[in-house]
């Protein structure tokens, strides 16, 4: 047992958590546990120092890295100044690739240990990257078995760890409980809405999961929509977009925090893809995945894609089941017959829920542990 020192990034929410779970798990390996670079609310809770804002190096697209790109390669010009000037023990890069991999690819140069935590979707899109990937990364950390089979085939040093998520989600959450909190009636069919957790997500797909829900209910005058909140900026741009487009509000609640109450307290879930469609499957909650991005990002995506499904549980499954509605597809009208497909067939939601279940015992691993466990082993190398 001895001092550990880390320099760590992370550039969002889920990163931080998973970044928290990892802090605490080295904790217990060590005497005492050093944590700086770039680190979100719950790490700096836990003692990280962060020389840079989360949000400053978080951005969506390729229209939005073209503009935010200056002051994000100064940030990582300093933090590969700090870094080499007084070394840590091991670098963890937690996700944010595009950010990570040029960071590990310079500290590994100079002998640093790289670690990265969350693998890239290079099995997905940008195949090409994994040649960068073997050169900045001495070992790689995967949410996901599927991945760990493809860097074994490439030759990366990998341990698949499993998803925190999984450790975390009982897969048994009362429902009826959470919707009685939430200020709901006992029965009342519920669909949660999570448009995202970036502005520029929500004020595009905020409109049209608001017209889906008008339509829902024309058909449904009973079913409820509940909105959770990511935070305040995000809460501000969804009541600016109905304010804008005139939308109506009637069966629509909104609360701040709390997505996964309000996943677990509904029936069905319209939802941003991203990481909301994971811990949907771990509730076992029946989805609709959509998505929407700028022109430019949407057109270097199909440029570079060699996968036909975006949505993670469809990786997971069997075969795919969760509807996905991208870009152009992803319409009110669209949306809410697929929202209305799984209300009107209860039997075929209760098939989906029995293969989440699969799923989530697949991935129920101890992940924060296995991680820790990974990175003595570098440290060991």
């Amino acid at each position: 047992m001895k001092t550990l020192n880390v320099g760590v990034v992370v550039g969002e929410t889920s990163g931080d958590n998973l970044g928290a779970g990892l802090l605490e798990a080295l904790r217990s390996r060590f005497d005492e546990v050093n944590v700086r670079g770039i680190a979100g609310p719950r790490m700096q809770a836990l003692g990280a120092v962060s020389q840079h804002s989360m949000d400053s190096i978080s951005v969506m697209g390729f229209d939005g890295l073209i503009k935010e790109l200056p002051g994000i390669l100064r940030i990582r010009r300093s933090l590969v100044s700090d870094f080499t000037s007084n070394p840590p023990d091991v670098f963890v890069g937690i996700d944010v690739p595009d950010f990570n991999l040029g960071l590990e690819l310079k500290l590994k140069t100079v002998g640093i240990p790289t670690v990265h935590y969350v693998s890239p979707t290079v099995w997905a899109w940008r195949g090409y990257r994994i040649k960068k990937i073997k050169r900045a990364v001495s070992h790689m950390l995967t949410l996901f078995p599927f991945e760990a089979d493809y860097y074994r085939r490439h030759e990366v040093p990998v341990t698949f760890v499993g998803h925190p998520m999984a450790d975390e989600i009982a897969g048994n959450e009362d429902g009826g409980a959470l919707r009685s909190e939430l200020g709901l009636a006992d029965g009342t069919t519920t669909v949660a809405m999570l448009p995202g957790s970036r502005v520029s997500e929500v004020v595009r797909l905020a409109p049209e999961f608001l017209r889906a829900a008008a339509l829902i209910r024309n058909k449904h005058p009973g079913v409820m929509f509940v909105v959770p909140f990511a935070s305040s900026r995000v809460r501000e741009a969804f009541e600016q977009v109905i304010n804008d487009h005139g939308l109506s509000t009637q069966g629509l609640l909104t609360v701040d925090g709390r997505a996964r109450e309000v996943m677990a307290a509904s029936d069905v879930v319209l939802l941003a893809s991203g990481t909301a469609a994971l811990e949907a499957a771990l509730l076992r909650k029946p989805m609709v995945a959509t998505y929407k991005m700028s022109g430019l990002s949407a057109a270097m995506v199909r440029r570079f894609s060699h996968t036909d499904y975006y949505c993670m549980p469809n990786h997971l499954l069997e075969r795919p089941r969760v509807p996905e509605l991208m870009q152009e597809d992803a319409t009110p009208e669209k949306m809410a017959a697929e929202v209305l497909a799984w209300l009107e067939d209860p039997s075929l939601m209760d098939s989906l829920k029995g293969e989440f279940a699969r799923i989530h015992e697949s991935l129920k691993c101890d992940a924060s542990e296995l991680a820790a466990d990974a990175i003595v082993s570098v440290l060991r190398s």
